[in-house]
């Protein structure tokens, strides 16, 4: 059982913003993600697109963004733990039990949701015979593309992580584009480098084609891919890599007692603590009148939920505003030098 003062469910920049207003006033939190990294969506959709809304930064990518939300936060050793979803919390003795789907535990009397819209799952493959090869032959991401080296490896996918990994792969790799349109949906910078490269030989693209079959024993053996005519081709292969998107999933959010809308949670705006006390829901997956679904409306929600969560973790303290340039208690806690 880890015991902590908050449990943030999202490591997005929305969640790591609050993580550091929680450090500045004293309050130790744990931090769980369904994803394998830190970043949220700035991480999985849109890690190199450029930003231009963040005050006082003309432009930043999701991945640099995230980068300077990790070194803020590095003074207060928190601890992320990553590739784990929630499954199921209650309350005892006016503190939350969480179980996640590790079965890691932890006692908290604050939980702040800052899960976007939900824990994000990739969209697989129809073919049920690609289960068997997951995690092995058939992935949904890449995180060591080392692996593909030298093999031939067939990418499904019309957006910017098909065409983005066919483009990386194909310098050491034998790549084969797949797409069930004749269009593709990402950038047209990287359309353009996908057909130079099928022109120089350097990769294969076959369009208006579909999975139908995997094949293999303990390692994939050889697809088919089927054309909207009818029409069906055999490829051996090593790997297969499908990049479909994502889907946003409340899963066991639905059975926590919040007052739901839609796939949105109430809060109030003094603190964005919803119906359940001690429970907080910043970023896109609370509602409010008013609401911005902006990056900086999350940092300003996570400041406030945060102080939010001092008076359940601290009853009987009061917490005292204090500006970061003044205070010598916060600047400590910030790992500044100061002469007193």
């Amino acid at each position: 059982m880890i015991n902590t003062d908050v449990v943030i469910i999202g490591a997005g920049p929305t969640g790591l913003f609050c993580a550091h207003q929680l450090g500045i006033i004293g309050l130790k939190c744990e931090i769980i993600d369904n994803l394998d990294k830190i970043g949220g969506q700035c991480i999985e959709l849109y890690p190199d697109k450029p930003i231009y809304d963040i005050p006082a930064i003309s432009e930043c990518t999701g991945e640099e963004l995230t980068n300077n939300l990790i070194e803020q936060i590095k003074p207060f050793n928190l601890n992320f733990h990553l590739g784990e979803r929630v499954e199921e919390i209650k309350n005892e003795n006016q503190k939350w039990i969480i179980k996640t789907s590790k079965a890691t535990q932890f006692n908290s009397p604050n939980i702040v949701i800052a899960g976007g819209v939900g824990s994000f799952e990739p969209r697989k493959f129809f073919i049920q015979e690609c289960e068997k090869f997951e995690g092995k032959s058939v992935f949904y991401s890449v995180k060591d593309k080392t692996i593909f080296q030298s093999k031939k490896v067939a990418i499904f996918g019309g957006g910017n992580s098909a065409l983005d990994w066919a483009i990386e792969l194909s310098n050491s790799s034998k790549v084969i584009l797949v797409h069930r349109r004749d269009e593709f949906r990402g950038d047209q910078s990287s359309v353009d480098k996908v057909k130079k490269l099928e022109k120089n030989g350097k990769l294969e693209i076959f369009t208006y084609y579909q999975l139908t079959s995997v094949k293999g024993n303990e390692s994939l053996e050889n697809i088919e891919i089927k054309h909207n005519e009818g029409k069906i081709k055999s490829l051996k292969v090593d790997y297969v890599l499908g990049f479909f998107g994502l889907i946003m999933q409340l899963g066991p959010i639905f059975n926590w007692g919040l007052n739901l809308d839609k796939k949105h949670i109430p809060v109030n705006t003094e603190n964005f603590e919803t119906n359940q006390k001690g429970i907080f829901a910043i970023g896109d997956i609370c509602t409010y009148p008013g609401k911005l679904k902006l990056i900086l409306s999350g940092f300003h929600e996570g400041a406030l939920a945060a102080r939010g969560c001092f008076k359940y973790a601290r009853p009987d303290e009061k917490l005292r505003f204090e500006f970061t340039t003044t205070s010598k208690i916060v600047q400590s806690r910030l790992g500044v030098k100061t002469n007193d």
